[in-house]
């Protein structure tokens, strides 16, 4: 069992406790390892490039599947990353091996061997599964219950995912493409290092966090973890259930990016730009630039929504995301109605498309990491961001294999059916919104309360 509700006053930078910037770091370092491999993937699958820099030629579908099961492997190994933390490690020893795990499977992709390939993706899938769950909530830990800064610093943290996404798929993508792809692979795992120097140079901003409680928990806190759920838990266990499966439509969709849209954007974009051609790879860095941009935008317009009393629930978000993102897609629509009537598709159908994914993932993502360590049982934080990630990872393996059915359908049968789908099931559960929340027992009712009374302005801090 690991902590994860803040006791004594953390100290604060910019109106958030200092180890949400530790973790933030740590995190972004993390994120461009992972994106940065991510970035390259299916590229170096197919091997679309010169013969100087040749990937391993295999087809589409069989680069699309492997990346739907690896995607799908690193998010599912998230349940056993939460248990390990939960019952032996702890949150913040946890991160620490996950991050450990991830220098070497990444590092080991550098080697031009088929063995060191699959070896890499190995460790790369349980270095996620352990670090993932864990510097999530770790994040929440920081924050007392009832805190309106929580969905902010969500955020803030989810800016640092991002920046670390930007940065490596321009770097980590123009290197494997220009100068090899395991030179590519290589300076990934040089960025988990440095994130993992880091997360060690900052444990005295989280000392207080992510502790394993183990043989020291005292007679109270036993028989809290050894209590069964109440009504009220079991009520909101369910509520995040149902959340999860808005989930693994959103990453279902959202997860193209790395493959299908991405291998769209090599083969049939025109990415020329003032007679120079863009590489595909540097596309997978719009959504990240869009969030860190909009990031905080957006969790400022929600923040001020609830302090007005309008309609700002973290369910309502989430379908709101869901609908946005969805709607993307009829630009990815439009550009294969150009591309089957011109032979080309322009840039731009790109950059709204992943406009349009970036702010329902604003909306859906850091809010959804959230919603779980306000709703879930507190003996079973980390599994249950294991099973959130889990089922991002389920959204994933959804992602590989609509790529797949587009070798049959094409794309245009694929990205219209894929904005359709989303629109209309996040209709659906707008519908019954009300009726879950009522399952949640009012866990968000009085933040703006709970906010005002402990002295906060929310007004300057947005």
């Amino acid at each position: 069992m690991s902590t994860t509700t803040q006791l004594p006053h953390h100290r604060e930078l910019f109106g958030h406790p200092i180890g949400l910037f530790v973790l933030f770091v740590t995190e972004m370092w993390e994120r461009f390892s992972y994106y940065g491999m991510r970035a390259i993937l299916v590229l170096y699958l197919v091997g679309l490039t010169t013969a100087e820099n040749p990937g391993l030629g295999w087809t589409k579908g069989e680069a699309l599947a492997l990346y739907g099961w690896y995607t799908m492997m690193v998010y599912v190994m998230s349940i056993p990353g939460g248990i390990i933390a939960d019952k032996l490690l702890g949150q913040k020893k946890s991160v620490l091996v996950g991050g450990v795990l991830l220098l070497f499977g990444h590092s080991i992709l550098a080697v031009e061997e088929m063995w060191a390939f699959y070896t890499g993706l190995v460790l790369i899938v349980c270095g996620v599964g352990m670090l993932k769950p864990n510097i999530s909530t770790m994040v929440g830990g920081l924050y007392k219950k009832g805190d309106i800064r929580r969905d902010k610093g969500f955020t803030i943290f989810y800016i640092g995912i991002n920046v670390g996404a930007f940065l490596s798929s321009l770097i980590v993508g123009y290197v494997g493409e220009v100068y090899g792809w395991h030179y590519g692979f290589g300076l990934a795992g040089i960025g988990m290092a440095l994130g993992i120097i880091q997360y060690v140079a900052g444990q005295k901003y989280l000392k207080d966090v992510g502790n394993f409680l183990g043989a020291s928990q005292n007679e109270e806190e036993k028989a809290l973890l050894n209590k069964p759920l109440t009504k009220i838990e079991k009520d909101r266990v369910v509520v995040l259930l149902i959340s999860f499966l808005i989930v693994i439509v959103f990453w279902g969709a959202f997860e193209q990016a790395g493959g299908l849209l991405n291998i769209y954007t090599m083969e049939k974009t025109n990415r020329v730009l003032m007679g120079w051609e863009i590489p595909a790879s540097w596309f997978q860095s719009l959504n990240a630039m869009f969030i860190i941009f909009l990031g905080t935008v957006v969790a400022a317009f929600w923040a001020n929504r609830k302090l007005k009393g309008k309609l700002s629930t973290s369910l309502f978000k989430m379908i709101l995301g869901l609908i946005i993102m969805g709607t993307g897609f009829f630009f990815m629509t439009g550009a294969t109605a150009q591309f089957e009537a011109t032979g080309s598709s322009a840039m731009y159908w790109l950059v709204l498309a992943y406009l349009f994914h970036t702010v329902g993932e604003l909306c859906l993502s850091p809010v959804a990491l959230s919603f779980i360590t306000k709703l879930a049982p507190v003996k079973y934080a980390s599994i249950m961001m294991g099973v959130y990630f889990a089922m991002t990872g389920f959204g994933s393996k959804l992602a590989g294999l609509l790529g797949e059915w587009s070798e049959s359908l094409g794309e245009y049968t694929i990205f219209t059916g894929i904005a359709i789908f989303c629109v209309v099931l996040g209709g659906l559960v707008l519908l019954i919104r009300p009726k879950l929340e009522v399952f949640t027992h009012g866990v968000e009712d009085n933040e703006v309360e709970m906010h005002e009374a402990e002295g906060f302005d929310l007004a300057e801090e947005n």
